[in-house]
């Protein structure tokens, strides 16, 4: 009976071994994202979504001129805007939503060059 049982437990053993080194990689990122706050590309991409519907729901957003891109929490805003008051309105906006760390404004009025990533 012992020499099955030792067989059985050296079968799970090797089961999940294979398992681990088939999905370390995603495995070490989820556990380091969670325990260390880091960001997947997951992340970034749902929270770049977040900020375009909030914006969206914003009327005056020109929303065909206005672009969203987020890395580690940094959300980018990119396009042309009216006035001057509506490029702060949509920065105030992106700020708004959960998750962003810190919004980049990098929306320019019409006919002036766009400015450069700081």
């Amino acid at each position: 009976m012992s020499k099955i049982r030792t067989i059985g437990i050296a079968a799970v053993l090797a089961a999940a071994t294979v398992y681990l080194a088939r999905n370390a990689k995603r495995i070490g990122r989820a556990v380091g994202a969670r325990l260390h706050g880091m960001w997947t590309p997951a992340d970034d991409a749902r929270l770049a979504r977040k900020v375009e519907s909030e914006l969206a729901r914003f009327d005056r957003a020109p929303r065909e001129k206005i672009s969203v891109n987020s890395a580690e929490g940094v959300v980018q805003l990119r396009g042309e805007a009216d006035s001057q008051e509506l490029i702060e309105a949509l920065a105030e906006r992106a700020r708004s939503v959960e998750g962003v760390r810190e919004v980049e404004n990098l929306v320019h009025l019409p006919g002036t060059a766009a400015p450069m990533h700081q």
